[in-house]
């Protein structure tokens, strides 16, 4: 509303500038009216001549000289012809009028066409079930609360919820969420191992009990979940169990890049784990048994996980784009919430184009694409800066596909209803 009243309150100050100007341009109109003035005085004073002539108040070469000195005075004051004068139309308020209705119209117009009235709105409209940003706002966390009432059965709004409360550092409020999103979504390895994070820190960052039980289910599920492996070992650490925390660990490092900025960190954890353990009755021997399995069980470092494709678009709809819309390419997972697990972000100028999505690509470090075994990969095609889908935006799809797929042909062809 304020945008609204300072856009109206800049046009008529605007229109002050242009219309009052014209109004004012009266000039010619003034030496129109002020000669048809002169003009009938001097008709009332000829035809007195004529009344005096009439009664013998003059004599008639008074009269004639009097007619002469009428005659004369009409050329000097009168530039106008003896014919009836009507006061034309001033053009200059005519055009006044015209712009004082029409800036206003076209300017309506013109901001429908190009503007954005969504973009005045607070951010906190900017979040979505799809998993694009979060909430940060107190009344949207209760709106979308609200929601949740009424369909408790939306994994994707758990999701947000959850993650919302745990940028937010509401962990107590993060913990209920994702409560309900693992008993909505129960095989997904990464939900359980952020699951056992924000319950650890609701509970003075502890990782023992629930938290370590969360964490097992993450590891049953995926033996290669990085963030479950390097939880588990912080978990092993708290407890003491340092021969599993150096295994949790170790097997974190032989999944991780070599460049990762994250890996001297856990090196050194690991080198924690055994002065530990070395301390311990036995510790010795345990050692030497990690490093002979360490030696003759070494995993092979994971690839890294791409999907390679093309995106188009239909020629039927061709026409309803413009060359600087947005093109969003994103992966998320085909079953359970809907976070993008990788995202590219292009123009339509660019299609068709040939892409490539992998984990460096991620939204959050720990959700990438080797983190989930069937993905779908979209590209929509979007007049806002938001990934998020609006009626009218254009789209395309995969079917469920595997991590590492490779030449997908995706090509735009859906209108968002």
């Amino acid at each position: 509303m304020t945008f609204l009243i300072t856009c109206a309150v800049l046009l008529i100050v605007a229109l002050l500038f242009v219309v009052l100007p014209l109004w004012r341009n009266t000039g010619n109109h003034n030496d129109v009216l002020r000669d048809a003035a002169n003009l009938e005085i001097l008709r009332d004073q000829s035809a007195e001549l004529e009344d005096d002539l009439s009664n013998g108040l003059l004599t008639q070469d008074a009269y004639e000289q009097g007619k002469r000195e009428l005659q004369v005075r009409l050329l000097d004051e009168v530039k106008i012809t003896e014919a009836p004068i009507s006061a034309p139309r001033n053009p200059a308020k005519i055009l006044a009028l015209l712009l004082a209705v029409m800036l206003p119209v076209a300017s309506i117009l013109l901001y429908a066409k190009i503007g954005n009235i969504k973009a005045m709105l607070p951010q906190q409209q900017s979040g979505s079930a799809e998993g694009f940003g979060v909430l940060r706002s107190e009344a949207a966390l209760q709106e979308l609360e609200k929601k949740l009432e009424k369909q408790p059965e939306n994994p994707d709004g758990w999701w947000l919820l959850a993650r919302s409360y745990s940028e937010m550092k509401r962990y107590s409020d993060a913990v209920r969420a994702f409560e309900q999103l693992v008993k909505l979504v129960p095989n997904e390895s990464q939900l359980w191992a952020s699951y056992a994070d924000v319950y650890a820190m609701s509970k003075n960052r502890s990782l023992l009990g629930e938290p370590t039980r969360f964490l097992d289910k993450a590891l049953e599920l995926d033996g290669k979940n990085t963030f479950a492996l390097a939880l588990s070992g912080s978990a092993a650490m708290e407890r003491g169990d340092y021969v599993a925390a150096i295994t949790h660990w170790q097997n974190l490092v032989n999944l991780m890049p070599p460049d990762s900025p994250e890996l001297q960190m856990i090196r050194d954890g690991i080198k924690q784990a055994q002065e530990f353990l070395a301390k311990q009755k036995g510790g010795k021997e345990k050692l030497a048994q990690l490093s002979s399995d360490k030696g003759s069980n070494k995993p092979a470092a994971a690839p890294a996980v791409t999907i390679t494709g093309k995106v188009s678009i239909s020629p039927a709809l061709a026409g309803k784009v413009a060359q600087t819309d947005t093109v969003f390419i994103f992966a998320r997972a085909a079953k359970g919430p809907k976070l993008p697990l990788a995202v590219l972000r292009k123009q339509v100028k660019d299609l068709p184009l040939q892409f490539t999505l992998d984990d460096s690509m991620a939204m959050q470090p720990k959700m990438g694409i080797s983190n989930f075994d069937q993905v779908v990969v979209l590209a929509r095609v979007t007049k806002s800066s938001d990934a998020t889908a609006k009626t009218g935006d254009l789209e395309g799809t995969t079917e469920a596909i595997k991590p590492g797929s490779k030449e997908l042909n995706i090509v735009i062809d859906t209108v968002v209803p």
